[in-house]
């Protein structure tokens, strides 16, 4: 396994709350679709990446460490 691969015990209580709240509204937002397939997620996925990374760089300086 890489260094930059994350497990869930990578996250903290409140990262896992955030990125299961945004995982709701991506739902939410495939739900009220009207079935032309143009749900813009960008904006979720984002913030998603950014928690992510934010797990990464901790992981990473505990290695240093």
């Amino acid at each position: 396994m890489a260094a930059t691969d994350l497990d869930l015990s990578d996250f903290t209580f409140g990262e896992k709350a955030r990125m299961a709240g945004l995982i709701a509204r991506m739902a939410k937002r495939g739900v009220a679709d009207d079935g032309t397939g143009n749900v813009d997620l960008s904006d979720l996925q984002r913030k998603f990446e950014r928690i992510e990374n934010q797990a990464r760089k901790r992981k990473q300086q505990g290695r240093k460490k």
